[in-house]
């Protein structure tokens, strides 16, 4: 790794103090991961504060943390023994230095602070720092974003609605978030719907073959199969059991719905609507 400038070295000492102040603030503190990220916040304010390179042009294709991101692939333990590792909470720092400071970035380096972020994110997500995790990806959406990377930014913009879901709170709406996840990815994998779909036929046609009564199998599998998008009219049923016919109003509610949603995210998807 080539030497590093007198600026950078300083201002990689003061990341790194500012780090492990952090890490001992989140053994400490008690309540919600929001709170840290408050704390955190105002860390990131205080090194850009005192962050002015000596020029608005970077002068290698590299990014400037380079070797603190190198450190926190294999966080070595702190001798503190601090629950979050300080050299990955100095990544983090130095990301968001990186991110918001006056330094431009080029497409290369935009790619690879992104690529930073995530790798820090699903770190983070194991360490069970999920609102910290929400904010590395959405940080690496944004600047997948800039370089008009759309699967890159899809497979960052999966991964925050994840992160988001984890750091709510139980309730409805985190066990909302997960049957988003496990219907559509969030909408970044419609054609995840398409299983749920095939599962949701056969079991209408499980259940309509057990109260078809006089009818065949044949036909009621055909019934199944063409309610689901097109609902049968009185002429098609008068001659069903009469517990058929509610069961195939509900098979045509239920397929309108999902081939709906189905397509609404494909064009969404398709369209980056």
């Amino acid at each position: 790794m080539a030497e590093l400038s007198p600026f950078v070295a300083s201002v990689s000492t003061r990341i790194a103090r500012r780090a492990a102040g952090y890490a001992a603030e989140i053994d400490r503190v008690e309540g919600p991961e929001r709170e840290l990220l408050d704390i955190f916040g105002t860390h990131v304010e205080a090194v850009l504060a005192e962050y002015n390179p000596p020029g608005v042009r970077r002068t290698v294709e590299g990014l400037v943390f380079e070797h603190l991101y190198a450190a926190a692939r294999r966080p070595a333990r702190d001798e503190e023994g601090w629950r979050v590792p300080s050299a990955l909470l100095a990544a983090l720092l130095a990301a968001e230095v990186e991110f918001r400071g006056p330094l431009r970035l080029s497409a290369i380096q935009t790619t690879v602070l992104a690529e930073v972020y995530e790798r820090l994110g699903a770190q983070l997500t194991a360490i069970g720092l999920h609102a910290h995790a929400a904010l590395t990806f959405r940080r690496a959406t944004a600047l997948y974003r800039i370089n008009e990377d759309v699967d890159a930014e899809d497979r960052a913009g999966l991964e925050l609605a994840r992160a988001r879901t984890r750091a709510t709170p139980r309730g409805w709406r985190r066990s909302a978030g997960h049957v988003s996840y496990i219907l559509c990815g969030y909408g970044y994998r419609p054609f995840w719907l398409l299983g749920w779909v095939a599962a949701q036929l056969v079991v209408f046609t499980v259940i309509g073959l057990l109260v078809s009564g006089n009818a065949s199998a044949t036909e009621t599998i055909y019934m199944c199969a063409t309610s689901f998008l097109n609902p049968l009219g009185p002429g098609d049923t008068q001659d069903l059991h009469a517990a058929a016919r509610p069961l195939y109003a509900i098979e045509s509610w239920v397929g309108t719905v999902s081939m709906s949603v189905f397509f609404a995210l494909l064009v969404r998807k398709w369209f980056r609507m």
